[in-house]
C-alpha cells in the first residue's frame, strides 16, 4: 500500500527530480521539557514510519524510481532513556523501502551532496528540480521545517528549481485507500462507544470537566487520544463554535454540545451530538433540534461526488434558512448569519480538517463531515450534530449512523439511566 502511494506519487512529479520529506521533531517547551512528538502527516501517508528526525528521499530520473529513508541508528544508551528507535530492518519492513536503501541519517547530507557532484550525477542525471513540502496557512505564520529546509536547501544548491509537493500529495490524499477507510471506521467505533459512555453519565456530571473526564477515560480504555481538542459546552456554551474549556457547571434543563473525535491508526474521526442534561428535550429544544436534524438528513441524502465546496456549504445556508423560517427563529433569509456562521463540513482523514483544494470538486472515495447547526445565544441553545460520510459514485455512506441522534432514541436511552 505504501509503494502504492509513492508511485502515485511519482506519477505526478517532472523526471529528473528528488523529493524531501521530514518527520519533524517536537519542538522545545521550556527548560529541559519539550512538546509530545507528532509525525508530520505527508512524510507518514508516505512512508508508514513514525520517528522523530527522519528523512524520506524520492527519487525519480530516466525511468529509475528509488526511495531512501534516514533515520537515527539504533543507540543502547538514549535507549535506557526513552525507548529503542526502529532498527533499519524494522524500518524497510514498515515502510517497504528496501533495506540497502535504510540509512543513518548522519549520512544524509554527504549522500544528497554526492547526488549533485561532478563524481555521482550519473545516479540519477543532471538534478534541476527538488520537492519540498511546503506548508503555509497565513502569510503572517512563522516558516515550518519544510518551508525551513527548503531554503537552507536553496542557500546550499542555488541552481536547482524548487517545486511544492503538498498540492501534489493533497490531491493524492483527498481519495482514500481501504486502509485509511478502515482506519477511519476505526475511530468513528470507538466514537460510538464513548458516546454511549457520555450518555450513560449524563445525568449524573455536575460539571462539564467530569463529563470530559469520562469521554478520556474511554479513549484511554481503548488505547487511543482524542484528534482535537474536545469541546463540551453545555447551555449557552454551545452557542461558541471552538468553546474548549470545558468547566463550567452544568444546569438542569440545559442541553449539551459534544463535538468530539478520536484518533486511531493515526486517522481522525468527528462527531457531533446534542443532549437534553436531564434525559428530556423541553419543546423548544425540541424544535430547534429537529431543525437540525432534518437538514443533517437531507445533506446525507444529497451528498455525492462532483459538488464543490462552495456548493456544499451553500446548500447547507438554503437548508438551514429554510428550517430557521419554519421554526419562526428568523423571517427573512439574510438574518441566518445570526444563528449559523460556519461551514457545512471539511474533509476528514489523517487531519482533522484534512488536505484538499476546495475549489475541486469532492470525488469518490473522499471522506467529509455534515456538521448543520443553530446557535441561539439569547435561548441558551446551541445544537450541532454531525456526521461522518464516505462518498460513493453514486451518492454517501454514512460511516457514523450508528450513533444515536433521534430525539426518541436519544430520550428513549437516557430514560433507562
Amino acid at each position: 500500500m505504501l509503494q502504492d502511494r509513492r508511485k502515485n506519487y511519482l506519477k505526478e512529479v517532472v523526471s529528473p527530480s528528488l523529493s524531501f520529506f521530514y518527520s519533524g521533531h517536537a519542538p522545545h517547551l521550556s527548560n529541559d521539557a519539550y512538546y509530545h512528538f507528532k509525525v508530520n502527516n505527508n512524510f507518514y501517508y508516505l512512508s508508514g514510519i513514525d520517528q522523530e528526525d527522519a528523512i524520506l528521499l524520492i527519487a525519480k530520473a530516466h525511468g529509475i524510481e528509488e526511495s531512501y529513508l534516514f533515520i537515527q541508528a539504533v543507540d543502547p544508551e538514549m535507549a535506557l532513556w526513552v525507548g529503542e528507535t526502529l532498527t533499519f530492518e524494522k524500518a524497510s519492513e514498515i515502510s517497504g523501502i528496501k533495506l540497502e536503501n535504510v540509512r543513518d541519517i548522519k549520512t544524509f547530507d554527504t549522500f544528497v551532496g554526492q547526488l549533485f557532484s561532478q563524481t555521482r550525477r550519473s545516479i540519477f542525471g543532471n538534478v534541476e528540480t527538488v520537492y519540498f513540502d511546503v506548508e503555509r496557512q497565513r502569510a503572517t505564520d512563522e516558516p515550518l521545517l519544510g518551508e525551513r529546509k527548503a531554503k537552507q536547501f536553496l542557500d546550499k544548491y542555488p541552481f536547482v528549481t524548487l517545486k511544492n509537493a503538498r498540492p501534489i500529495l493533497s490531491n493524492l490524499r483527498s481519495v482514500k485507500d481501504e486502509v485509511e477507510i478502515e482506519a477511519v471506521k476505526g475511530a468513528i467505533e470507538i466514537s460510538r462507544k464513548a458516546n454511549l459512555h457520555l450518555l450513560d453519565k449524563l445525568k449524573y456530571a455536575k460539571n462539564e470537566f467530569e463529563l470530559e473526564a469520562e469521554y478520556n477515560y474511554v479513549l484511554n480504555m481503548n488505547n487511543t487520544v482524542p484528534s482535537f481538542g474536545s469541546i463540551i459546552a453545555s447551555g449557552k456554551n454551545g452557542t461558541i463554535l471552538h468553546y474548549e474549556d470545558n468547566n463550567q457547571p452544568l444546569h438542569h434543563g440545559d442541553l449539551v454540545l459534544f463535538d468530539l473525535g478520536v484518533r486511531y491508526k493515526y486517522y481522525a474521526s468527528d462527531i457531533s451530538r446534542t443532549y437534553p442534561l436531564n434525559g428530556k428535550f423541553t419543546d423548544r429544544q425540541k424544535e430547534v433540534y429537529q431543525a437540525v436534524l432534518n437538514v443533517n438528513k437531507e445533506i446525507i441524502k444529497w451528498a455525492k461526488p462532483g459538488m464543490t465546496q462552495f456548493e456544499y456549504n451553500q446548500k447547507g445556508v438554503e437548508l438551514l434558512t429554510r428550517e430557521a423560517k419554519r421554526i419562526g427563529l428568523i423571517k427573512e433569509d439574510k438574518d441566518i448569519v445570526k444563528y449559523y456562521y460556519h461551514g457545512l463540513g471539511h474533509p476528514l482523514g489523517l487531519d482533522v480538517h484534512d488536505v484538499a483544494d476546495p475549489r475541486v470538486p469532492f470525488k469518490a472515495g473522499q471522506i467529509i463531515t455534515v456538521e448543520p447547526g443553530l446557535y441561539i445565544a439569547e435561548e441558551g441553545i446551541g445544537i450541532r450534530i454531525e456526521d461522518d460520510l464516505l462518498l460513493t459514485e453514486n451518492g454517501c455512506i454514512n460511516l457514523s449512523e450508528s450513533i444515536l441522534k433521534e430525539v426518541d432514541e436519544i430520550e428513549s436511552y437516557l430514560a433507562k439511566k
